[in-house]
């Protein structure tokens, strides 16, 4: 019991402070399999925030047009808002080892999409595999693979 709340309480510590994750990363689109025509370019900057993280992506059209999302929060699986979503977006994270965490996205108060974000073990890839619902209904999944610049 003892083991596990150090282990637990190091988890913590490393989410809050020097987790594998703070940096800079841009999206590789042709080892991607997320709209990998979608984005001219894509940067996701995660950095410390209080006892949590700040996420912001900056996302360059094809066609031009820059758009950025920005979340902070912590690894506490409660819902913190997305600010720049046209729509009530809410992300919970959720830090499952000391190298990943999970993302469920809500839209309008409903689960869009869970995410697992694995960082590779020399930190110099980001994968993310998010699942979620298509029009018919049906389940899909996608990776977006991210190096660190």
């Amino acid at each position: 019991m003892v083991a596990r709340i150090i282990f637990i309480g190091l988890l913590a510590l490393l989410a809050e402070t020097k987790g594998p994750w703070i940096g800079t990363w841009k999206l590789n689109p042709a080892r991607s399999t997320t709209a990998p025509d979608r984005y001219k370019r894509l940067i996701a900057r995660i950095e410390p925030w209080e006892d949590g993280l700040k996420v912001t992506y900056e996302m360059v059209g094809t066609r031009g047009g820059v758009s950025y999302l920005e979340w902070t929060g912590r690894f506490d699986g409660k819902d913190y808002p997305v600010e720049g979503a046209d729509y009530i977006m809410t992300n919970a994270y959720t830090l499952l080892n000391e190298r990943s965490y999970q993302i469920v996205v809500k839209v309008e108060g409903s689960v869009a999409a869970t995410a697992r974000v694995e960082v590779s073990g020399d930190g110099k890839t980001l994968t993310t595999v998010t699942t979620e619902k298509n029009a018919r209904g049906q389940t899909i999944s996608s990776t977006a693979i991210y190096e660190r610049m």
